[in-house]
């Protein structure tokens, strides 16, 4: 998904009540889905954050939920010139917003960080309410997932994070980056015996530390070693009506499962030709 740097654009602050002009709800249909045409039908930020709300856990049971959050266009691309941002819309990064705003964690690779730009995740005053009901900090950490930890410590994501940013390695990581990222304010995570970082432990060590509403942003590549190690529970992905051809990676890549993975639509939006859907493990 696209980065931090678009962020700001997604909940704009001035206007708690802002609108999403246009979008159908359709599916689950119930007799409160209104048969309308696109533009007939608003959606407020509270609406969004119900539509895409993480499961309630059961009593004394609280366990991680994994959930991602990626855009395809229509020919499979998951970028454009290397990046995401080209095949989104302004809903779609709305709802990338509304995302960040119900997660605790926000778990990204060390490339995408690198590509995307990214920032921290900001305090957001239209989810303050709800976070502070859940027992959330203002905003979600950011996690990344490195096993070389070759990463800028000189960018906000480290400078001026509103909670410390977490980096996710292997047990095996260079000690001197390791030093350098804590220098830089960082918190580091072992989630792995060797250099990189394994898939399942990463989840249980983000839960560990009370991050039990995960969201992955990507890149392919990460998404790809959660899908085969069987850790993500949940995908929200955005299809683009555009077609781009050339040799862009598709939303998750790397190894590959020996089963394919059985996932049931949870619901889906419409708005000016773009779909918002919503998978669930069966």
């Amino acid at each position: 998904m696209p980065g931090a740097e678009v962020e700001d654009d997604t909940v704009p602050h001035a206007n708690p009540r802002a609108r999403l002009p246009g979008m159908r709800r359709l599916f689950p249909v119930t007799d409160q889905t209104p048969a309308t045409t696109p533009g007939d039908r608003e959606w407020s930020l509270d609406e969004l954050a119900e539509a895409y709300a993480y499961p309630v856990p059961a009593p004394g049971e609280p366990r991680p939920w994994l959930r991602a959050n990626m855009v395809s266009t229509l020919d499979g691309a998951a970028q454009h010139d290397g990046r995401s941002q080209p095949i989104s819309t302004a809903t779609d990064m709305r709802i990338f917003g509304t995302l960040r705003g119900l997660a605790d964690v926000v778990v990204v690779g060390a490339e995408t960080v690198r590509q995307e730009g990214y920032r921290p995740a900001r305090a957001r005053a239209e989810f303050a309410a709800r976070r502070e009901a859940a027992g959330q900090a203002p905003a979600p950490a950011i996690a990344v997932v490195t096993a070389s930890l070759d990463l800028d410590f000189s960018l906000p994501l480290f400078t001026s994070p509103p909670v410390p940013t977490l980096l996710l390695t292997g047990a095996a990581a260079a000690p001197d980056r390791v030093a350098a990222a804590e220098k830089a304010g960082a918190t580091v995570v072992v989630a792995g015996d060797g250099p990189g970082v394994e898939p399942a432990r990463a989840v249980q060590a983000l839960a560990g530390l009370g991050h039990t509403r995960l969201l992955t942003e990507g890149g392919p590549r990460m998404l790809g070693q959660f899908v085969a190690a069987g850790v993500l529970d949940e995908l929200c992905l955005t299809v683009s009506p555009m077609l781009t051809a050339g040799d862009a990676q598709r939303i998750a890549g790397g190894p590959s499962v020996a089963v394919p993975r059985r996932f049931a639509l949870v619901s889906l939006l419409e708005e000016d030709g773009f779909l918002f859907s919503r998978y669930g493990r069966v």
